[in-house]
Order: structure tokens, then C-alpha cells, then sequence
């Protein structure tokens, strides 16, 4: 009989998590009580998938493609990803490149494993998802963060920093351009200074692509694109953002041969397959009719629109308009000190509780560094209506001006 005495595996002690769901049982709890809550949190979606796809899930699972099937995906939607992922980057890519995922995010622990020894250090963005450092610390690696400099248009890579980080030990580089939290977004120069640090110092990258397709204007580009990139990158796909899809748990990682063929490995040890009606729907998405995507787009570009200009007016805080994402990092430095506060958790707390407004910190995504100084928040505006987006900030304001 287990009496407690057994002991867990000591590994787990460098497991993470994602504490932005810290932040929806606090404001949970709170709407519990009867208060409103204005949901900017967490970056899900109140927008439905779009009916193509759903109907596109019910025809496989009557047709009884409800079983197992090949562990790096079903051959349609491989060979549909790399044309379309391809087609949108300039790039060739092989349905043998595509290894097909329950979601993007297990494409963040299969790049670890595949390319990283014990001890090997690995370079994250931070502020960034909390998953990179989780992954790297719990697979025996050493989590080296490096860090963005905020400027009048967003924030921009500390290439200095970032380049005085490499060491011989130095394996691989993840790179989240179009950047979850800070929205920013890497100009040409920038990328091609990141693709030639990796180049110089032999290091693999992970590009985490998930919001690609997700902006306003402008185009996006992959750092996989560029000369020398494509056979040391390995792209994270989702379908999450594009197709309303995050419950669905759908990605693929698109990987050079010998990195996807480990990935498929690892898929068949860990899950065996993706769910096979769901890799249908996929294929639907990508090859169907686009007008759930534009319109998804399209209600999202008004969201941000709506929620820039409702920080604009909020005494001590400011943000850039970002071009892509759904969020904005806000330096809230001038609010909290106008409010009497020094630490940015107690100032979220004290914001839920006055104006039912709740907005994840800067430490939901990652480990402060040395010498940061300024304060800021995240707003997600991709599961709060144009309505409740205008009225919580509005709270807000009103708030801070007290």
C-alpha cells in the first residue's frame, strides 16, 4: 500500500507551466462572485470555427475515419501543408517534411529532444511563451534567455545581447517573430542579423510561426526563407489562430528530413497518431473555402483597433499598433505609480477587483532579467467582443484617473 513515501521523478522540478491559466481561475472565481469580468487574459478564441471545416469533421467521422493512421499524419493534409506552407514562404517543401501534430505546441518539446543533449544551452526570447523555457529546463538543457529593447514602433530584438549569449555550448536558437506577448515583429534587417548569428554559430532554430497569417497588413516572412536557413529550421504550425481551431489540437512541425523523421518517432512513442477525423478537417481549412479565415481576420483587426485606441486613452499607459498578433504589451510604468503601486501582480489584482478587467503581466511570460525597470501588461483581445473591449478599458481608465 503507497504509504508517501515514494518519491516523483526529480525532472519534474524543472517542469513549467503556463500561468496565464492562474489568471483565468482568479478572474473565474471573480465572475463567480457576481462581478463582470472583461476577459484579456488568455488567447483563445470566442469566434467559431468556421462551418467548412466543422462540417468537414462530421463527413470523416461518419465516413469511419475515426481510427489509427500514420503517426507523421494522413498523406493529404502532409502533402496540402507543404504546398501551402511552401507557396506562402517561397519556399520547396516535401509532404516527407510535414509531420503532422496534436496542436503546435508538442512541436516546441519534439525540437528539443530531436536536436538538444543534457547540458546543451538553448537560446528563448523573454519575455516570451512560457513553454520554450519549460521544455528546454525539464529535457536537461540550460534556458538562456535573450531580450527585446522597446522603441517608439514596439519592441525590437537586443541583437547585442542576443549575440554576446552564444557560447560553444550553445545548440539551438528558438526565434518567435510576429512574438506572443509582445506582438513585435522583426524588421528585414533584424531577421537576416538572427539567420546569420545561427549560420556563424552553427545552431538549429526553431521558428515558431503561429500567428504567420494572423496580421493586418503588411507580409509576413520566415526566417526559412532566407539563404542557408531552410535546412538548419524547423517552422511550428498551427492551426489554432488561422481556423479558430485551439481546441481542436491540430499543428505540424516542417522540418528538414532528418529532424521530421525523428519528430514522427517521437509522435508514434508519445501519441501515435493525431486525431484522425480532426487531420480531415485540416485539409478542409487549407484547401476549402477561405472565407472563415478573412472574416476571423477581419473581426480581429477591428478588436485591435478598438482596444490600441482605448489604452490610448488610459492616463501612464502606452502601446504600439501592432500589425499582426492579438495582443499588446502595455508599459503601464506611469499607471502603477500614479495608483501607488510597485508590483505589476497586486496591480493586476487590484484592476480585476475595481474595474473587472483582467490582463495577464509581464511575469506570465518568463523570468524578469537583470535591470528591467518599466512595468507592463498583456491584452489579448481575441476572446472579448468590440463591445466589452470599450466598456473594460473605459473601467480601466476611469480607474487609474482616480
Amino acid at each position: 500500500m503507497y504509504t508517501g513515501a515514494m518519491q516523483l521523478a526529480s525532472r519534474l522540478d524543472n517542469l513549467g507551466t503556463e500561468t496565464a491559466f492562474a489568471v483565468s481561475l482568479a478572474a473565474a472565481d471573480w465572475a463567480a462572485k457576481g462581478n463582470q469580468v472583461f476577459p484579456f487574459h488568455l488567447g483563445d478564441m470566442n469566434l467559431p470555427t468556421p462551418a467548412n471545416v466543422v462540417e468537414a469533421m462530421d463527413r470523416a467521422i461518419a465516413d469511419g475515419r475515426t481510427g489509427y493512421c500514420a503517426a507523421a499524419g494522413i498523406a493529404p493534409l502532409r502533402e496540402a501543408l507543404a504546398d501551402d506552407v511552401g507557396a506562402r514562404r517561397g519556399l520547396s517543401f516535401a509532404p516527407a517534411n510535414v509531420v503532422v501534430q496534436p496542436g503546435g505546441k508538442p512541436v516546441i518539446g519534439k525540437f528539443i529532444q530531436t536536436v538538444m543533449e543534457p547540458g546543451d544551452e538553448v537560446l528563448y526570447p523573454n519575455p516570451g511563451y512560457p513553454i520554450y523555457e519549460s521544455q528546454i529546463e525539464y529535457h536537461g538543457g540550460t534556458a538562456v534567455p535573450y531580450r527585446y529593447i522597446e522603441t517608439p514602433t514596439g519592441f525590437a530584438l537586443d541583437l547585442e545581447y542576443l549575440a554576446a549569449h552564444i557560447t560553444p555550448r550553445t545548440k539551438a536558437l528558438i526565434y518567435n517573430d510576429l512574438q506572443n506577448p509582445l506582438s513585435s515583429e522583426s524588421s528585414a534587417e533584424e531577421m537576416q542579423a538572427v539567420a546569420e548569428l545561427a549560420i556563424a554559430n552553427d545552431l538549429w532554430v526553431l521558428s515558431d510561426e503561429a500567428y504567420f497569417e494572423m496580421r493586418y497588413s503588411g507580409a509576413s516572412h520566415s526566417i526559412a526563407s532566407l539563404p542557408g536557413m531552410q535546412d538548419r529550421t524547423v517552422i511550428l504550425y498551427t492551426f489554432s489562430k488561422k481556423f479558430a481551431m485551439t481546441g481542436w489540437r491540430l499543428g505540424a512541425a516542417i522540418a528538414p528530413v532528418p529532424v521530421a523523421e525523428m519528430i514522427a518517432k517521437l509522435n508514434t512513442n508519445d501519441e501515435s497518431c493525431t486525431a484522425h477525423f480532426v487531420q480531415w478537417a485540416g485539409l478542409e481549412g487549407i484547401t476549402g473555402d477561405q472565407s472563415g479565415p478573412v472574416a476571423l481576420v477581419d473581426a480581429m483587426r477591428s478588436r485591435r483597433d478598438a482596444t490600441v485606441a482605448g489604452v490610448g486613452a488610459i492616463a501612464g499607459m502606452h502601446t504600439a499598433c501592432p500589425d499582426a498578433t492579438f495582443y499588446l504589451f502595455v508599459n503601464v510604468t506611469g499607471a502603477m505609480h500614479a495608483k501607488g503601486f510597485t508590483d505589476v501582480a497586486e496591480f493586476a489584482t487590484a484592476a480585476l477587483h475595481s474595474t473587472g478587467v483582467s490582463f495577464c503581466t509581464r511575469r506570465h511570460f518568463g523570468r524578469p532579467q537583470p535591470g528591467e525597470t518599466a512595468q507592463y501588461i498583456r491584452l489579448a483581445y481575441s476572446g472579448i467582443d468590440i463591445a466589452d473591449i470599450t466598456a473594460g478599458l473605459g473601467k480601466l481608465r476611469d480607474w487609474v484617473a482616480s
